[in-house]
Formats: structure tokens, C-alpha cells, sequence
């Protein structure tokens, strides 16, 4: 694959991952309710997000309240809210930094090296953000997983397990990071050795001595 179409595929990806990023910290699924030893299906399905919960009824009403508090949430709740703010914080100024400094584009042509860096410092600004997210996901899961197991007297079909945003997220984060990657393929290293090896291949030239021509008359005129 090409320096040109490997940018690109990865600025796809990363654009693709941050998009679903995006669209994971606005999804009110984070976690929902379990029915875990349920032997009655009930009628109101409970799930939670960073910045609401819903109520769904089996009648397909769905009854949305926002968090009244931001100092009242848990903290792995605030936690996850500020990662999720600067992962797409991070991967907005990587859209815009990678476009710049992609081949395909025809900002800064005169200078393929720092073109190319560009391309690099956009591919790390989508890796920072791939990492965030899948912080934010993962301390979210990790904090459901521990409520689910815990030993207490919530009985199991009162407990809340994974939502359909975490996956959400898992899958933003790994597009993010292995667009970044990519992106970060773009090292100029080549392109700063190649002139340099061009300036030494050249075979040096020397200089040669000047001929001495003798000043002495020709034998044949001393003749005449």
C-alpha cells in the first residue's frame, strides 16, 4: 500500500471511529438493566448514560430524565464524562491537523517533510483520543462489572449489566487507534535521508594539475 493510500485509509478509519465515539457518549445505553433470574419478563427496561436515564415501557414509550447534579454522580460517572470530552476534543483537531498534512491534499506541496509531519502529529492527536475513549469505556465496564458481582442484597434481576454504548465505544476506540496508526506511518525519515544520499552519491571532482607547456622553439624553425 502507498504513503497516499495508507493516509487515507486511515484518516477514514479514525474519522469513522470518532464519529462512533461521538455517538457513544450521546447514547443513553451505557448500562441497563439485568434480567438475570427472571422468570417474568418485566414491563420497564432501565438503562443510563453519562448524561441521562430512560425508562422504556413494552408499550415503546421511552421516558428520558437528564442528571439533575454533576457534583451528586458517582465519580467513575464524572470520570468517564471528562474522558469522553477530550477524546473528542482530541480527534476534532486531528481531523482538521490530518487533512493538512495528508498527500492527497494540496495545502503546504512544497514541502513533502513537514507535510508529512503534520500527517504524524494528526495520527498522534487519533491515537491520544482512541486511548481516552477506551479509558472512558472501560473504567465505565469495569465499575457495572463490579456492581453486578458484588455480594449484597440487590437481588441479580435489580442489577444493571453492559449496554450496547460500551460496545459502541470499544469499537470507536479501536478504529481511532488503528487510524492513528497509520497516520503515523508517515515518518519523513526517507524523505530526509534521500537528499542527503543523493549529495553523496555525486562522484567528487577533482581538481587536475595544469599542463606545462614548454616555452622552447620548435627544432624545425631553429633549422630555417
Amino acid at each position: 500500500m502507498g504513503g497516499g493510500a495508507r493516509e487515507l485509509a486511515g484518516y477514514l478509519a479514525a474519522l469513522g471511529g470518532w464519529v462512533a465515539a461521538l455517538a457513544a457518549a450521546v447514547l443513553p445505553q451505557w448500562r441497563q438493566s439485568s434480567y438475570a433470574g427472571d422468570a417474568i419478563i418485566t414491563a420497564v427496561g432501565l438503562h443510563e448514560g453519562l448524561w441521562m436515564s430512560c425508562a422504556a415501557q413494552s408499550t415503546g414509550q421511552v421516558q428520558c430524565r437528564l442528571h439533575d447534579s454533576l457534583l451528586s454522580l458517582d465519580v467513575h460517572i464524572q470520570t468517564s464524562r471528562a474522558l469522553m470530552v477530550i477524546s473528542l476534543l482530541l480527534g476534532f483537531f486531528g481531523i482538521i491537523v490530518s487533512v493538512v498534512g495528508m498527500k492527497c491534499t494540496k495545502v503546504g506541496e512544497e514541502d513533502p517533510v513537514t507535510k508529512s509531519r503534520i500527517a504524524v502529529a494528526g495520527g498522534v492527536l487519533f491515537v491520544l483520543s482512541g486511548l481516552c475513549t477506551l479509558a472512558a469505556v472501560s473504567l465505565y465496564a469495569a465499575r457495572v462489572t463490579y456492581e453486578f458481582f458484588s455480594k449484597s442484597a440487590v437481588p441479580a434481576n435489580a442489577r444493571y449489566e453492559f449496554g450496547s454504548a460500551l460496545f459502541v465505544g470499544w469499537g470507536a476506540a479501536s478504529l481511532t487507534l488503528l487510524g492513528g496508526s497509520l497516520l503515523c506511518c508517515s515518518c519523513p525519515a526517507k524523505e530526509r535521508r534521500g537528499p542527503q544520499y543523493y549529495r553523496q552519491s555525486q562522484p567528487s571532482t577533482a581538481r587536475e594539475p595544469p599542463v606545462k607547456m614548454s616555452s622552447s622553439p620548435i627544432r624545425g624553425e631553429q633549422c630555417l
